[in-house]
């Protein structure tokens, strides 16, 4: 099959119902993830297998070298890993993850986390997250290993 072969019907259909319900898992998670919201995270994109977060870094999370915490970066990008591998509508938890921290985030900074699907095979999946600031600067990469468990984030009808 050519790249540049139009999708027929179904193809766009199953593609609209998979971002559709990627939207609707995003958003429920999102709703009821009170640790996110305390942090001012923002979901500003999700589809299946991809996640965007945003974070504002306030004055409360720099540390004593006067550079947003790690911590703070972690979580963003742990955020991101979480709303990527949930994107399927499957209830899906960290297995384990590493992170690579290459710049420091500062006071007023705007950090984005872009989670991306590598892998995803039976319950395991493989998941990239690149920590950047408002200038393109990346802070951190992060992967994350999941596992999902039983359950729907959105119960279906």
């Amino acid at each position: 099959m050519r790249n540049d072969a139009p999708l027929n019907d179904a193809a766009v259909s199953a593609a609209d119902e998979a971002l559709a319900l990627a939207r609707a898992a995003g958003n429920s998670m999102f709703a009821r993830d009170r640790a996110t919201q305390a942090m001012g995270m923002q979901l500003a994109e999700i589809r299946p297998g991809y996640a965007r977060m945003t974070m504002p870094v306030r004055f409360d999370m720099i540390n004593g070298h006067n550079t947003c915490h790690g911590g703070y970066i972690f979580a963003l990008a742990d955020s991101a890993f979480a709303f990527a591998c949930n994107s399927h509508n499957q209830n899906t938890v960290g297995a384990g993850c590493t992170i690579e921290y290459l710049a420091a985030g500062r006071h007023h900074d705007v950090l984005t986390a872009e989670a991306v699907e590598l892998a995803r095979a039976g319950k395991s999946g493989v998941y990239d997250v690149r920590v950047s600031n408002q200038d393109g600067v990346t802070l951190a990469l992060f992967r994350g290993k999941s596992l999902r468990v039983t359950g729907e984030v959105v119960q279906q009808s």
